[in-house]
Formats: C-alpha cells, sequence, structure tokens
C-alpha cells in the first residue's frame, strides 16, 4: 500500500469520526436512529449507536476496497490501476459523505431532507455506471453472476449494458428527486434500483446461453 497515495482517502474516512467526536458533547443521550419515508423519526436510540455509522459505511467499504484486490485470486482488479483507485474513491466519499448527512440529522434532531439521499445515491449509481465497462472480470466487484464468470464475452457485454443503464438509472433518480416528493422518489428509486439489478442479470443468462447455442 503507497500510504502517500491512501492519505487523501484516509482523510476522508476519518470525517465522519471527527464530526462526531466534535459534536459528541452537544448530543443528547437519546438520539433519532431512524426516519420514515416521510422523513419522520420512527425510532431513538443510545447516542453510542452513532459510532457504527462511519464504522459501518466508509470505514467498512474502505477496508474492502483495500483487502479484496489482494486476496482476488486472479489478480485483475490490480490490472485496472488508476480506475479501481477512482471507483475505491468515489464509493468511499460517498459513504463518508452519507455519515456525516446521518450524523448530522441526528444533532438536529430532522432529516433535513430525505431527496438529499435520494440525489446522493442517483450520483453514484450514474457514475459507477460510467466506469462498469472498464471493470474486469473479477469474483469481487461488478456483475458477478455464474455466467459472466465463466465466459469474458459475456462478462463484457453484460456491464457495457449494465453501464449503459446504471448511468440512466442515475440520471432519472437525481431529475426525480430534484422534482418530485420524498415518498414517491424512495418508490422510484427502489423501482429503478430493482431493474437496474435484475435486468442485467437475466441478460446475462440469456447471452450465456445464445453463445452456447452458437459454439454448438
Amino acid at each position: 500500500m503507497n500510504l502517500k497515495k491512501e492519505l487523501p482517502l484516509i482523510g476522508i474516512v476519518i470525517l465522519p469520526f471527527t464530526y462526531l467526536a466534535y459534536v459528541w458533547n452537544n448530543l443528547p443521550n437519546k438520539v433519532p436512529i431512524h426516519w420514515n419515508l416521510k422523513g419522520e423519526i420512527d425510532r431513538y436510540g443510545d447516542k453510542s449507536e452513532l459510532i457504527l455509522i462511519p464504522i459501518l459505511l466508509p470505514l467498512l467499504t474502505y477496508l474492502i476496497f483495500l483487502i479484496v484486490p489482494k486476496i482476488d485470486p486472479k489478480n485483475k482488479l490490480n490490472k485496472m490501476g488508476n480506475k479501481l483507485n477512482t471507483i475505491k474513491f468515489l464509493t468511499t466519499a460517498f459513504m463518508s459523505i452519507l455519515a456525516l448527512f446521518i450524523i448530522y440529522s441526528a444533532k438536529n434532531q430532522t432529516f433535513t431532507n430525505p431527496n438529499y439521499i435520494v440525489l446522493l445515491i442517483g450520483s453514484l449509481y450514474l457514475i459507477l455506471g460510467n466506469y462498469f465497462k472498464t471493470i474486469k472480470a473479477n469474483y469481487f466487484i461488478g456483475i458477478r453472476t455464474p455466467w459472466t464468470l465463466e465466459n469474458e464475452t459475456v462478462w463484457k457485454e453484460t456491464h457495457k449494458l449494465g453501464g449503459k443503464m446504471w448511468f440512466i438509472g442515475g440520471l432519472l433518480i437525481i431529475i426525480s428527486s430534484l422534482l418530485l416528493e420524498n415518498q414517491l422518489n424512495f418508490t422510484i428509486l427502489l423501482i429503478i434500483t430493482s431493474i437496474i439489478t435484475i435486468v442485467p442479470v437475466v441478460y446475462s443468462y440469456l447471452k450465456f446461453q445464445n453463445l452456447k447455442k452458437q459454439t454448438k
């Protein structure tokens, strides 16, 4: 690991921990832990539970991206070079921003605007979709089905389709977050997420079967 290159990302991971430490003494013993689709608080918990937010979001994400390339049996992830580093940076930064937003909302006893979460998720989908076609076949990152892992052509074609779908899906989610109401936004988010997840999986199976017939 090149510590000099990792320092900016480590700083991003530390941000929500630092912010939580800064506001800790001003937090009540019971803070909002969960909100419903309307942005209303529906569960309170001990403020110590907030420590899990930066641990499970930016820190865990960063550690996964740090460890997975080292245990990749085919070493394909390391061959992605800067593209993998970009995906790692963007995903970890997203998780750090999300953690900051949750801690801020807990401190202020209000979920300022749930549409911000939808906007963030849409932005992540859009950015990741842009990188899908550059992901090499591996066991950890990407659309990993038995058919994409079995055939490199299926992997490439599935990620080409998946990339377009995630990009367009992310764009639609961003637009809906700016124009529509909270509850409707979360419904649209769930529908689009289901579509961009399920369709590439089905496509990978059909593509694999088609190639299999051609080789007979």
